[in-house]
This record gives C-alpha cells, structure tokens and sequence, in this order.
C-alpha cells in the first residue's frame, strides 16, 4: 500500500530563523534622524504654504452669511404628545400671552383664569376634564386647602407667574401619566 501524504500533515516546514536585530543606533545617529526627518516635514510644510499663498481669495461679505438672528424653538413650546398634557401647555402659553384674571371666567380685556384657559384650549371634552383633574392634583400639592381650580386661581395664586407656572407643572404631571 504506497504511503500518501495528508493535507493537513504535509511534509515538514521548513525552519525558520528570523533576522537579526538591527544594531542599536547610539544618541547621535537617532538625533541625527530625527533632524532629517524634521528637515523633510519642514520643507514640505512650506510649499504647501507658498502653494496656498498663491491661490487668489475673494473676501467674503458677511451680508451673504447673517440673514438675522436664528429663532430656536424653546424646549418648553414642544407641544406634549398627550391630549391632556398637550391642553395644560396650550392653556399656559394662553395665559403667558392673553393674560391672567381673577375672580372670571374671561375679563373684558380677554385675560383667562386657569379653568377659562383650560377651557378653551381643550380640543374634546375629555381632554378638558382629564386636564382639569390633573391640575386640581397639581394644585392640592401647593395648596392643600385648595377647594376647587377657581378657588385656587382666585384665593391662592400671588400673580399671573404663578398660574403660568402651575399650568406648565400640570403638564409635566399629565406627560408622565400619560394623559
């Protein structure tokens, strides 16, 4: 039977012997390539920029880069996903805008109470009453001898800042109860 030889058990590698280390450069002969080294970037560097020099550059005119100023949208105007929250939002940018009142629904100047902004911002009627509880929690948390959403508007709150800001931690609270 001849002898065949496997793939994987071919005949033996040869040996190998790898190079010897290059001799190690005293400090002289590294400082001296290190100087070519950096004599070759140098003069590369300074072509480049005669290069550069050369090339002819128009001014550039501002006008055609400052239209105005940019108006960011403020983090706070990002309408809430949520019907109720959404509704809370919509009320305090109401009041921030329209004014605040007290003591009515609607004053003759069209300044809104808390129950008057919610009101007419609610797109549905649940929307309105699952705001209006939220904002009943809201305030019974600053105000626990709070009766009702006009009781607070018109004995509890100091100024339209504060009706503003109840309303926008309102929405906060309907956002994370997902209403």
């Amino acid at each position: 039977m001849p002898t065949t030889t496997h793939p994987t058990h071919g005949p033996p590698a040869t040996s190998y012997s790898p190079e010897p280390a290059p001799a190690a450069l005293d400090l002289e002969a590294r400082m001296a390539a290190v100087d070519a080294q950096m004599t070759v970037r140098l003069e590369m560097a300074g072509l480049a920029l005669d290069i550069d020099s050369r090339i002819p550059v128009e001014p550039l005119d501002l006008a055609d880069v400052v239209t105005g100023p940019v108006q960011l949208p403020d983090p706070a105007e990002t309408p809430y996903p949520t019907p109720a929250a959404a509704t809370l939002q919509r009320a305090a940018r109401r009041l921030r805008t329209g004014g605040w009142s007290r003591g009515t629904t609607v004053d003759e100047a069209g300044a809104r109470c808390l129950y008057g902004a919610v009101r007419a911002e609610a797109p549905t009627a649940r929307a309105e009453g699952d705001a209006l509880a939220v904002l009943m929690d809201a305030i019974r948390r600053q105000f626990p001898g709070a009766e009702s959403v006009p009781h607070a508007n018109d004995h509890e709150l100091g100024d339209w800042r504060a009706a503003v800001q109840l309303l926008d931690g309102a929405a906060v609270l309907a956002d994370a109860r997902g209403l």
